[in-house]
């Protein structure tokens, strides 16, 4: 088991790609905590998830990633309970569909607090306890959408490009205390909010984005879930500031066009 003996975090670890993440972290051993601001019974199956091992299944946390409260009371938790923290996974995030002129300034920030915002306070409280522990990794999730500029996305490409810029900052600041920062960048993955997306009217959309692809298929959670296990891992101690795009060829056939 790639985790054993490790403790870790996970934001908006209810559904999607949260959820993939924290069920294979404790497939693999670790003390997964799902933190989240969904309630359990709210949770969504994820379509070809991580099976679950005996040793467990992620514990529920109740986290808003935009409080400073929740942010200390679930590391005080966490380090109460377990001793400390190794991982955190910060996954949670949010899109807003708008042009530049009509996207409102209240839903601009909506998106840039949870997405942009949860990553540093997740980093701010997460990093004293990682400091305690001796070592640690940050995995941040950005997005293919924070290596271009994509028209309709102004808040949430805003938002991705920020969450690299972060991860290079942090992994430059902590090196020396042993704690790793990485990013992933996903492309498009089958997750409820794609679904969601798809049943509004894009199936088709969906379909002709999917055959232009090199791998003609959306990402599955687990394929998310699988780059966030090698970067929290002892596999990749040497690995730190990086991106890890995970988008099945997308951004390397535009980039070639």
């Amino acid at each position: 088991m790639l985790l054993h003996g490790k403790v870790a975090l996970v934001t908006g670890g209810a559904r999607g790609l949260g959820r993939a993440i924290a069920e294979l972290f404790a497939a693999e051993g670790a003390v997964s905590f799902a933190g989240d601001i969904v309630t359990p019974a709210k949770t969504a199956s994820v379509k070809r998830g991580a099976s679950v091992s005996s040793d467990g299944r992620p514990i529920p946390l109740k986290l808003d990633v935009t409080s400073e409260a929740d942010w200390k009371s679930a590391i005080d938790e966490i380090e109460s309970r377990h001793g400390g923290l190794d991982i955190l996974v910060n996954n949670s995030g949010i899109v807003y569909f708008g042009n530049i002129e009509d996207t409102s300034l209240a839903d601009y920030l909506r998106v840039i607090n949870v997405n942009q915002i949860g990553t540093f306070l997740g980093m701010h409280y997460a990093i004293p306890a990682m400091k305690r522990r001796g070592a640690g990794s940050i995995v941040n999730i950005s997005s293919a959408a924070g290596m271009e500029g994509n028209a309709g996305l102004v808040a949430y490409g805003a938002s991705k490009w920020a969450v690299r810029g972060m991860t290079k900052v942090a992994a430059a600041e902590l090196g020396k205390n042993l704690i790793r920062v990485n990013a992933i960048l996903p492309g498009t993955i089958d997750t409820e909010m794609t679904r969601q997306a798809s049943a509004a009217g894009n199936t088709r959309a969906t379909e002709a984005f999917c055959a232009r692809l090199p791998i003609q298929r959306l990402g599955d959670p687990l394929d998310i879930a699988n780059a966030a296990l090698f970067l929290a891992s002892d596999k990749s101690t040497y690995l730190t500031g990086t991106d890890m795009v995970v988008d099945g060829g997308y951004l390397n056939a535009r980039l070639a066009r």
